[in-house]
């Protein structure tokens, strides 16, 4: 397997994360959205990088690599990558808590979690997957 169809699963996993964040979303499982945006944003972030060839990290928020590696990248998504490093650490806070709770207050990760925080999640997982799909697109018609 090359670089690109590693990149094309993790693009396609994303995806479907997100298509479940938005049925999970619908139920009002809302600490559930936020985990599958968190991965999603992860699996998207980890293709781009694959797509510039280089390997990602086995940690979850790969925001320092993308940002050490920028000059890697076409410029109009360069001018993303601040803000896509604040996603990627903001919902990489959150994987524990969304899937556990807040075992020292003892809340259920349910209460941890409002409408708010779901399409928040879902608008950040939503942009950083079209651009992991444009990064690959342009790639793939060279």
């Amino acid at each position: 397997m090359n670089f690109d169809q590693l990149a094309y699963s993790y693009i396609s996993q994303a995806e479907e994360r997100i298509n479940l964040a938005r049925v999970e979303n619908e139920r009002k499982k809302y600490n559930i959205v936020v985990r599958l945006c968190q991965e999603a944003v992860e699996l998207s972030l980890k293709a781009c990088l694959r797509l510039v060839n280089i390997e990602p990290p086995k940690f979850h928020d790969v925001g320092p690599i993308l940002k050490n590696n920028a000059d890697k990248f076409p410029q109009w998504f360069k001018e993303k990558i601040d803000l896509f490093v604040s996603y990627s650490r903001s919902l990489r806070k959150e994987r524990e808590l969304s899937m556990y709770g807040d075992e020292e207050s003892n809340t259920p990760p349910e209460l941890l979690y409002s409408e708010y925080d779901s399409q928040q999640a879902l608008k950040m997982a939503e942009e950083v997957l079209d651009y992991a799909k444009k990064l690959y697109e342009e790639k793939r018609n060279r």
